[in-house]
């Protein structure tokens, strides 16, 4: 959990550093990157809001995903974890957003996306990145790795912004 809340830490910085607001929105991660965040005295200067986003009606309801994309591509893909994060922008006062969606396991495994597969996307502005990794471990580990590599992605994405 320490290096998580380096991370965090080190986001924070960067956020302020450019004037930026930040915003999540969480499926599988169930909010821990928010509470990472959180952990974080004075985040309220750069954390805008997250969206915990399990279900899909609630990414559909409130972060605008179509519906079509999760018949085409699934709730765990590339082009959900996009909309999502694009969702979170129109959603939000934030500058950028990060989102995750995933199957942590130790069920919810279809062909193709076995348990640990998670999709991340960052966005700004009119510029989205997004990810597709495979992690190993038990539900935790899964969960936990994925928040930290949200946060390091971030950190990459703010410093090609």
């Amino acid at each position: 959990m320490q290096d998580i809340l380096e991370l965090a830490t080190r986001v924070g910085r960067a956020l302020q550093s450019k004037g930026l607001l930040l915003a999540t929105a969480e499926s599988c991660t169930g909010g821990g990157i928010a509470q990472a965040i959180t952990e974080i005295a004075g985040s309220s200067e750069w954390f805008d809001c997250g969206f915990i986003v399990y279900s899909n009606a609630s990414k559909i309801e409130l972060l605008d995903v179509p519906a079509a994309l999760i018949a085409q591509h699934g709730n765990v893909s590339e082009e959900i974890a996009e909309a999502m994060a694009q969702g979170a922008l129109a959603n939000s006062n934030a500058h950028v957003t990060m989102s995750t969606t995933g199957i942590a396991g130790p069920g919810g495994a279809v062909p193709g996306k076995p348990v640990g597969t998670v999709c991340f996307g960052w966005a700004m502005g009119n510029h989205t990145h997004t990810e597709r990794l495979v992690f190993a471990g038990d539900r935790q580990a899964v969960r936990q790795q994925t928040v930290a590599h949200a946060l390091q992605g971030l950190l990459r994405f703010l410093e090609q912004a």
